[in-house]
């Protein structure tokens, strides 16, 4: 597959401008610095996410290529411009004045942007996108990046946990049909493929992104030819080399039957009978009476495939019932998330020049503790042991790793944690310089093999997908204390109680 179906997603099916894939506000704060001078003011703002989705112990990144494409080519157009225009306020006058949308207008981005790589593990409050530059440009893409980052991480995490229980049989996804318009559809193909699953039912995604793609026949096949035997036969006549027979449409065991004698006449003309699937009723016995069938007609390689609202729960109990199933076809709980349909992923600023050009740390507060961001320039630091991952450091890029001790991030009342360690990498690259790309996107296949391999490097504990235990994450000393000054200054000035 080559980077730059990767890359291209977003000119290939959008084409015209996404400058306005935002949220209003997004545009009257860029006005307001635009407006009092401090448009040009250099600011760092970080991409991150508070909890696990799924109630699991991990997230895989995703949708960085996508995120770093729209970036590239953001620009205002003249229609873009004329639409923001109309736009009026409460006394219904002109909401943004001409000499903004001028500003608009000449923008290009010129921000720095490091990023996590695509298939990497992600753990809470950790940056997978950290942008820094002019906080008028900075401040306007948030809602773009948050949209195509939270949403494919999600889906890459709920993939790779399908593929987890489904324990090395091929996943096909087939979510198209159910997916949140055609933009949810492609970015759940793609963000499947990255998590694990072997192919998708997506064409398009196919086309776009060099995905596998797979595909028998549905129920209207058979029911048009009324006769099951009969329609088998058409479809192995049309297609011989392609024969994989939805056998549920009448009677499963029966539809097996006819999928066995068109098998036979399929292999008397040189052709193997690639097996049938299974879409309703009990799933682990239809299996286990199906693979008997098959091996006793002699079609042992013959594939069951089964389907039907499958997700990872269901396989590993369908699994626990013996079922004798080679591949899942896992549609609607994949492809939207159906058990948690946002990451929550959050964008909040980090640091800002003040008007003498020095760094300010930046905080927002909560009383909730988790609500509350990590201040400064943040890089993460993954620390590594007999090549297994031991924990993650949070820690200031512009004063430097402090070391590895693990302050934890809600408690600060509780001891640091520092793991033995043999070696550790930072996990932030930087992929555009000014705005201009520094280096290529990786490739799909490159993002999956990363995700696998940083799974099999992930404490089984943490890697399972019930009652996961948490994997360490820190702030190292240097921000840990930064942030405890600042709660405790905005404490003093009646911020925070």
């Amino acid at each position: 597959m080559s980077e730059q179906r990767s890359t291209n997603q977003l000119d290939d099916v959008y084409g015209g401008s996404l400058a306005l894939l935002t949220d209003l506000y997004q545009l009257t704060m860029a006005c307001g610095y635009w407006k009092a001078g401090h448009s040009e003011r250099e600011a760092v703002f970080h991409l991150t996410y508070r909890r696990p989705p799924f109630n699991g112990g991990y997230a895989i990144a995703a949708g960085i290529a996508p995120a770093l494409a729209y970036l590239e080519r953001l620009r205002f157009t003249d229609e873009d411009l004329g639409y923001l225009a109309t736009l009026t306020d409460l006394k219904g006058e002109r909401l943004l004045p001409e000499g903004f949308l001028a500003y608009l207008g000449a923008m290009r981005f010129s921000c720095t942007v490091d990023a996590i790589r695509e298939g990497s593990l992600v753990f809470p409050h950790e940056p997978i996108l950290r942008v820094r530059g002019p906080i008028g440009q900075a401040q306007l893409v948030e809602t773009a990046l948050l949209t195509l980052v939270n949403f494919q991480t999600l889906i890459a995490t709920k993939a790779s946990r399908v593929c987890q229980a489904a324990r090395g049989a091929p996943v096909i996804e087939f979510g198209l049909r159910r997916a949140q318009g055609i933009d949810g559809g492609l970015g759940a193909s793609r963000a499947a493929y990255i998590g694990g699953v072997a192919a998708t039912s997506n064409v398009l995604a196919g086309k776009l992104f060099g995905i596998p793609v797979r595909g028998t026949h549905a129920h209207s096949w058979v029911m048009f030819h009324g006769d099951e035997l009969e329609s088998f036969r058409a479809y192995a006549d049309a297609l011989p080399g392609n024969c994989t027979f939805l056998v549920d449409t009448y009677d499963t065991l029966q539809g097996v039957a006819h999928a066995i004698e068109v098998g036979n006449e399929l292999r008397a003309k040189g052709y193997p009978l690639g097996g049938i699937r299974l879409d309703s009723g009990d799933l682990a016995h239809l299996s286990i009476e199906a693979r008997r069938m098959l091996d006793a007609a002699g079609f042992p390689d013959a594939k069951i495939v089964a389907s039907n609202d499958l997700d990872e729960t269901l396989i590993a109990s369908l699994f626990e019932q013996g079922a004798k199933i080679d591949v899942f076809g896992v549609g609607t709980k994949l492809a939207t998330a159906f058990d948690q349909p946002a990451l929550g992923g959050v964008y909040k600023l980090g640091a800002n020049r003040d008007e003498h050009g020095v760094w300010r740390d930046s905080i927002k507060l909560s009383e909730q503790p988790f609500k509350i961001s990590n201040p400064g320039i943040l890089q993460v630091r993954r620390l590594r042991r007999d090549g297994e991952l031991v924990g993650d450091v949070i820690y200031d890029a512009e004063a430097g790793f402090a070391g590895p001790a693990l302050h934890d991030i809600e408690d600060p009342i509780r001891p640091a944690f520092t793991p033995a360690f043999e070696t550790g990498e930072d996990l932030l690259v930087t992929m555009l310089d000014h705005g201009r790309r520094v280096r290529p996107d990786d490739s799909l296949e490159t993002a999956r093999t990363r995700a696998q391999a940083e799974l099999a490097q992930l404490s089984p504990r943490t890697r399972r997908f019930l009652n996961p235990q948490p994997y360490p994450v820190g702030l190292d000393d240097h921000v840990h204390t930064r942030k405890q000054q600042l709660i405790a200054a905005a404490r003093a000035k009646g911020g925070l109680r």
